[in-house]
């Protein structure tokens, strides 16, 4: 027999009679004995709460056999997602005090995260009554986890069983990222948190009454397809209200091929929103990986509150960094640069140096001293060589603060060559790198550099991301399994950190859709979001240059969408309407509905017939196009009410809304208007917006046309 090849992991979904979901783990030549295994050796899981499926490790023969047989849908990778932080609240107009439903304490959020650390005072259940009679799931509890009032479920998912070192097989967090991102969402308030003095305050949640039920599908090596799925299943099930998912991919799939789409539009069918993270791979054009319609698609925006860290020199110039450092130097040391001690015995030389790349830095020479690196690191190579801090400098962005294992400060170019031609005028050059400090960021809310941005990489004329909230310099609750970092070497165990992604700006749209469902708790997943969309906050394009595609309908505002006036409803008719007319066969439909639908004439629609709350065109560059828009407005602002079109046009977009008035007389009214809109774009974006306005509700919507490549 020939060497075996790595296992290879597939998903395959099928349908019959109900649709299947197969999770394949292949070999590139098929074992001889496998003729004879157990059935049950090869099942991995179930599915059978709300999908009808399984998962099962076969060979590749018979992943290829499977594939040719009728009601097989598609075989893909099985692979495994990534993970995409209190002045957040109060910036975004939220405060502790704004207007409650007694019903919050019945709103449940299902966290499908790293799990939760639920000691932190944050998931205190002091005050909060028996959890909702709805609830149907379970705590899953081991010798070192038990639920409460708070955290009133929680259970974990590892198909393939294997474990890392700092894995914990139970529902606790060892990574810190969903303790955060659950706190972020539904916190308790705890007075006085911080971390180690930075960004110290009042920590809460921003629906701090809502319930908790964890799904722990992230480990040390990332967030398995099969276990996605798994935990949409039961948290369906178990009667959640709404999912907030902190996990993408690195690259986009098709809606059919990606386990977030794939569990969001089961959740949407039974009701449930799913709050997903854009992604961190901007600034770069269609960089966003969750973009199905029927979930919501979050940015990352800054608050006015950011961190910068001073390196005082010998000669007691000052330059300001960026970072997020809790270290305390006690006095002044030595400073070197990076490509002035290469490791030579190891084969590096200073053009690798420079940039303390791993293993690049000589301990001899660095050991005990600042080192200053021509690159931003993540300061593993200076912790190796023994540096007591790093200050990084280069041209990239600085517009969001890191934190790492050693004192560190990241500099602009300017500041950088200002120190390293300091090092070259002493003898004895010496630097301290001080605690950051607090400053106020007078540019936010701004997108920050690493949210990934539209246009969509699928459908092109749906307007992704659908909003921002803020992602940058959060704190929030945080596992005591590890360290703030989770670097070798730093011993600082916290309860509460400080981190950025469109991870932490994910939660914060997943409590205000919570809040809104403790007002209305019979509105659809599209109803949710399309309140958080017309009514959230225009921004400046001055510090957005990537305008929509970096911030959706704007930045998201809780308190006004409650009361939205109208909204912009779908459902899953809706979307299967748009799938057919975008080409989907009724194979793939099959595997969404899980009954027997097909498209049809009737059921086949275009993209600009989508009751979504956005309109977008894509164009070539030079080429005029017109596209009629068909939407439908349902009344929930006042009974007896009239909207009046108001229209901002720019130039190269011709917009004509019929009819321009709607007139309603009872509340739940529906009204259905059309947009005609011809556009002509030589480069780039342009932009307008639509907004209904009855003079106390103004329900805005953005118009974009772009030069698709």
């Amino acid at each position: 027999m020939g060497n075996m090849a790595s296992p290879l992991s597939w998903l395959l979904l099928i349908t019959l009679s109900c649709t299947l979901l197969i999770c394949c783990s292949a070999t590139s030549e098929e074992d001889p004995k496998a003729d004879n295994y157990r059935a049950s050796e090869y099942l991995l899981h179930s599915y059978q709460r709300s999908f009808n499926g399984f998962v099962a490790k076969l060979t590749m023969e018979e992943k290829k056999k499977l594939s040719g047989i009728e009601g097989v849908v598609s075989v893909f990778p099985n692979g495994k997602k990534q993970l995409h932080t209190t002045r957040s609240w109060d910036f975004m107009g939220f405060p502790q005090k704004v207007k409650r439903t007694t019903t919050e304490s019945d709103i449940i959020i299902g966290m499908l995260d790293t799990g939760i650390w639920p000691e932190s005072a944050s998931f205190s259940d002091e005050g909060f009554g028996p959890q909702p009679s709805k609830w149907k799931g379970t705590c899953q509890t081991s010798s070192n986890f038990t639920c409460n009032n708070k955290i009133i479920g929680a259970r974990y998912y590892r198909t393939d069983g294997k474990l890392g070192p700092t894995d914990i097989k139970s529902p606790r967090d060892s990574l810190g990222h969903g303790t955060h991102t659950a706190s972020t969402a539904a916190g308790s308030l705890v007075r006085g948190a911080s971390l180690l003095g930075l960004g110290s305050g009042a920590a809460r949640g921003g629906v701090p009454s809502a319930r908790i039920a964890v799904y722990k599908i992230c480990w040390h090596d990332g967030c398995p397809d099969a276990d996605i799925l798994a935990a949409f299943d039961d948290a369906i099930a178990d009667g959640v209200d709404i999912i907030s998912l902190s996990v993408g991919g690195y690259d986009p799939y098709d809606y059919f091929e990606d386990s977030i789409a794939i569990g969001a539009f089961h959740s949407m069918k039974n009701g449930i929103l799913t709050s997903n993270s854009a992604g961190n791979t901007g600034p770069d054009p269609a960089t966003i990986t969750n973009f199905s319609p029927w979930s919501l698609s979050v940015a990352a925006s800054t608050i006015d509150r950011k961190f910068v860290t001073k390196v005082k020199l010998g000669n007691n110039k000052v330059y300001e960094g960026v970072s997020v450092n809790t270290f305390e130097m006690d006095d002044m040391y030595p400073i070197i640069y990076g490509g002035d001690a290469p490791n030579t015995t190891g084969g590096y030389d200073s053009s690798y140096s420079r940039y303390c790349s791993e293993d690049s830095l000589d301990k001899s020479l660095v050991d005990g001293k600042i080192v200053l690196c021509d690159w931003l690191t993540s300061g593993k190579a200076a912790i190796a060589a023994g540096a007591v801090g790093t200050v990084m400098q280069d041209g990239g962005y600085s517009d969001s603060a890191y934190i790492y294992a050693l004192p560190a400060s990241y500099l602009d170019p300017r500041d950088g060559g200002k120190v390293h031609h300091y090092l070259n005028s002493t003898s004895k050059p010496m630097a301290i790198i001080q605690k950051s400090v607090e400053v106020k960021d007078e540019l936010a809310p701004f997108v920050v550099s690493f949210s990934s941005r539209g246009p969509n990489p699928i459908t092109s004329d749906i307007l992704k991301p659908d909003l921002t909230a803020p992602g940058v310099d959060i704190l929030a609750a945080w596992t005591e399994a590890s360290s703030v970092t989770g670097k070798e070497g730093d011993t600082r165990v916290v309860p509460y950190n400080i981190i950025s992604g469109t991870s932490m700006s994910c939660p914060h749209a997943s409590a205000a859709a919570a809040y809104i469902k403790s007002f209305h708790p019979t509105w659809s997943p599209a109803a949710i979001k399309s309140a958080l969309m017309t009514t959230a906050a225009r921004m400046s394009v001055k510090t957005n240059t990537d305008m929509e595609f970096a911030y959706g309908a704007g930045h998201i505002d809780p308190v006004k969408a409650v009361h939205p006036g109208l909204i912009y409803d779908a459902g899953e008719a809706n979307y299967v309407n748009f799938l057919c007319g975008q080409g989907y066969s009724t194979k793939h439909l099959r595997l969404i509905t899980g009954d027997k639908s097909t498209c049809s004439a009737t059921m086949n629609g275009t993209v600009w017939d989508l009751n979504y709350p956005s309109f977008t065109i894509s164009t070539k560059s030079g080429v005029t196009v017109t596209r009629i828009f068909t939407r439908t407005v349902t009344n929930v602002g006042s009974a007896v009410s009239t909207y009046k079109a108001i229209l901002a046009v720019p130039s190269g977009l011709s917009v004509k809304v019929e009819p321009s008035v709607l007139s309603f007389k009872s509340l739940g009214q529906k009204k259905t208007f059309t947009m005609t809109v011809g556009a002509a774009v030589d480069k780039g974006v342009i932009s307008g917006s639509l907004v209904w306005d009855d003079g106390i509700h103004q329900v805005r919507s953005p118009i974009v046309a772009f030069v698709s490549s």
